[in-house]
């Protein structure tokens, strides 16, 4: 594992010849691409993201903003971009990995791929308040989404220890505001769940006005956590993007270890 706070190498794959940096959802943590890093290695050096506020960073004071947030990955991630470096983002980390790849565009390490799992295009808003309600609002939310292990909500004690991170990153969510600007470079593709209520296949399509190369649109059945159904097909897509492999589906590796 990397020592540097941010940054999670649980599968070193230091002959790779493509770098994966993935981005954490709302509430998120960086274990959650574990499953994903041992799968894909050693064929593709995986990365993955540690906001603050959370888990072993649990001291440390939350990102105010989108911007704030983007800036901070954007520095800590430069280290790691000496090799063709695919942005994998899902949910709020989706929006993020774009304002990523917004800031190093047109430097010596522009990113090479982008992948926009279960978001709306950066211009698509919504005007929503979840992070100003209460403790109960954000938990049916969480329930609703299904992405976080159920266990968790029978155990007062951690859901007080992770509402503060989950209630921030909404923050962050929900106040972004995209600020018009040239579209990114590198190609752009979109995943979706088909029953995803925070994202209609129009909010998906209009991710097309944000790049200057192509735009590739992948809709799998399942909510906003489609990815967790569809692991294998998810992860073929994000071969084929960073090694230019097949995109026959990959064995999973010791399956009881699942993505949550």
């Amino acid at each position: 594992m990397s020592e540097n706070p941010w940054v999670r190498r649980y599968f070193p794959a230091p002959d790779a010849p493509g770098r994966l940096v993935c981005l954490p959802h709302a509430g998120g943590s960086a274990v959650f691409f574990r499953p994903m890093a041992r799968t894909l290695a050693p064929a593709i050096d995986v990365l993955a993201v540690q906001y603050p506020g959370r888990q072993d960073r649990r001291a440390e004071p939350f990102a105010l903003s989108m911007g704030e947030l983007a800036d901070a990955v954007t520095e800590q991630l430069r280290p790691w971009l000496d090799r063709p470096t695919t942005l994998f983002g899902h949910s709020m980390g989706a929006t993020l990995a774009f304002e990523v790849a917004r800031r190093l565009e047109g430097s010596e390490q522009p990113v090479h791929c982008l992948l926009a799992s279960g978001r709306r295009a950066p211009s698509c808003v919504r005007r929503e308040q979840l992070h100003l309600g209460d403790d109960a609002g954000l938990i049916a939310e969480l329930k609703r989404l299904s992405g976080t292990d159920t266990t968790i909500f029978d155990d007062d004690e951690v859901l007080r220890m992770i509402l503060p991170a989950v209630r921030m990153d909404y923050r962050i969510a929900e106040t972004y505001r995209y600020a018009p600007g040239p579209p990114i470079s590198c190609p752009i593709v979109v995943l979706t769940g088909d029953d995803d209520p925070h994202v209609t296949l129009a909010e998906a399509e209009a991710w097309a006005d944000h790049t200057k190369s192509e735009m590739d649109l992948r809709v799998f059945t399942g909510g906003h956590f489609f990815l967790v159904r569809h692991a294998d097909a998810v992860m073929a897509v994000i071969a084929e993007r960073v090694t230019g492999l097949s995109t026959r589906p990959l064995a999973i590796r010791n399956p009881p270890e699942r993505w949550r």
